[in-house]
């Protein structure tokens, strides 16, 4: 096979082996949106990141606050990069892998016993608190040990889908709606500076990783990665695999690498891009209220990840995930929203059928 055949047939399962993923996080988060009640009732509770209330009557006042709710978040993300990025540096592997921790334990628990619960509410179904407790102590303990220390793989990646499924319900239901559209743009500008600038953190964070020849933390990465053994052997999915080369979070990059005993192909992408694409798809679930707006995103989003892996491909470059995605499903959103659907909707009152 040469490399053109080679390229074409793992391109195209790249990009296949992409779009399972994040399709089921964002049907997950599609679903549940649509099911359980509280996620989209608002209640006046926000995010510490987000102090300022949009409940104003002045549009300009809300605009404001979503601006102000913007630079706050967006300045705690760089933050909290750089410090990561810091900590890195000078090897401090033992705290990087404590916060982590702490970060899992908080979504496979706390956020899981959340979501279990709203759902029991929705449909009236009756638990104890004992047979809770034991579901949520196998859930997490489970996720636990595969995520930070060894497992198989697409037990792994489940569970990385879960945790991002949790973690965009809850910035679903705490973020102010105007803010939360402002943060989404936001947020692709950064990865795009974050990424492709020189000093940019994420940029940084891979290189000296690459230098040290080590893996990035599998917490923060959705891996897919087909391993042929010479010997015939199924590949064993570890916390820490010294021959996988490390990927930035916010990155799907295409590789591979050869020698005497395997050939490693493998394409990873940030958990943050999981969470975005379904902030998303959720808050167009939420706010727009209609299944066209809701696919037209989800289309965009989907149309972007393929443009990003196309320009991978031509470039031979690291790209960050968010920027063409998030601009494709945003462009999408108010366009559906406030074109297409009030045309449809007049189309349907004068009963014309195109």
């Amino acid at each position: 096979m040469d490399e053109e055949e080679l390229t074409l047939k793992y391109g195209a399962k790249h990009v296949i082996m992409l779009f399972v993923p994040v399709t089921l996080c964002m049907v997950v988060v599609v679903a549940t949106i649509k099911s359980v009640s509280f996620y989209t009732e608002k209640n006046g509770q926000q995010l510490i990141y987000t102090p300022f209330t949009e409940d104003t009557k002045s549009v300009g006042q809300r605009l404001l606050n979503s601006v102000l709710n913007t630079i706050i978040m967006i300045s705690v993300i760089v933050v909290m990069t750089i410090f990561l990025v810091v900590l890195y540096k000078y090897r401090c592997y033992k705290f990087i892998h404590g916060w982590l921790i702490l970060s899992s334990l908080m979504l496979l628990f706390w956020f899981s016993f959340m979501y279990l619960g709203e759902v029991f509410k929705t449909y009236n179904i009756a638990m104890d608190y004992p047979t809770v407790a034991v579901i949520i102590w196998n859930f997490g303990a489970v996720g636990m040990v595969c995520i930070h220390w060894k497992g198989p793989l697409p037990l792994q990646q489940a569970y990385l889908i879960a945790i991002s499924a949790l973690m965009a319900l809850v910035f679903i239901k705490y973020l102010p709606e105007w803010s939360a559209w402002v943060i989404l743009g936001a947020i692709s500008v950064y990865d795009l500076i974050a990424v492709l600038c020189p000093k940019g953190p994420l940029r940084m964070l891979v290189e000296t990783a690459q230098e040290r020849n080590e893996p990035i933390f599998p917490a923060l990465i959705y891996s897919y990665e087909e391993v042929q053994q010479t010997d015939g052997s199924a590949p064993e999915r570890e916390g820490a695999e010294p021959q996988t080369r490390p990927l930035p979070s916010g990155m799907p990059r295409s590789y591979s690498t050869e020698d005497d005993l395997e050939e490693d192909r493998g394409v990873k992408l940030g958990l943050g891009d999981f969470i975005f694409y379904s902030v998303l798809v959720g808050k167009a679930a939420a706010t727009g209220g209609d299944w066209n707006t809701t696919l037209a995103c989800f289309v965009a989003i989907l149309i972007g990840l393929c443009l990003t892996l196309l320009l991978l491909a031509i470039f031979k470059k690291a790209l960050p995930a968010l920027p063409i995605s998030i601009t494709f499903g945003l462009v999408f959103y108010f366009s559906t929203d406030y074109l297409v659907q009030p045309f449809m909707d007049n189309l349907a009152a004068h009963q014309f059928y195109i």
